[in-house]
């Protein structure tokens, strides 16, 4: 392939050496991303535990800044697979089963008289159990965007 055809596809970049960033000018970015964590999660301690995550991928040379972007750029694409990671980690843990959480969520009455919050609820878990997995998982996901 010539540069002509290449550069269709967006600028190319030479192969260089990853670029040593100081330690406090990783950190200067550490309130920028803990709040962009708190904004996806909801949950402060977790938001913590990700951003730390962050900062140990690329001490233990795992993630390699290469100087194509800003710094906090880098940190926040690091961060924002690592809260992809965790949300799908915690997809295939969670349990859909209906009659593991009859004791839960669904044995909450209904405030409406008309309706029964145990039957409403087995239907809706039925509803989600016969989607199609990418439906449910569009869902799960659906969080990170907002």
């Amino acid at each position: 392939m010539n540069t002509t055809t290449l550069a269709a596809f967006g600028p190319t970049f030479p192969c260089t050496a990853p670029v040593t960033v100081p330690w406090r000018d990783m950190v200067s970015h550490r309130g920028d991303l803990v709040r962009f964590a708190r904004r996806k999660l909801h949950d402060p301690m977790l938001a913590e535990d990700v951003v730390h995550d962050v900062f140990e991928a690329v001490l233990s040379g795992r993630a390699a800044f290469a100087g194509r972007c800003a710094l906090r750029s880098w940190l926040t694409a690091i961060l924002k697979h690592k809260i992809v990671d965790l949300v799908r980690q915690r997809a295939n843990t969670d349990s859909l089963d209906i009659d593991a959480d009859d004791e839960g969520a669904l044995a909450i009455p209904c405030p409406n008289s008309r309706c029964s919050a145990t039957s409403s609820g087995r239907e809706f878990g039925q509803g989600m159990a016969s989607a199609p997995s990418s439906s449910t998982s569009i869902s799960r996901l659906s969080v990170l965007t907002r």
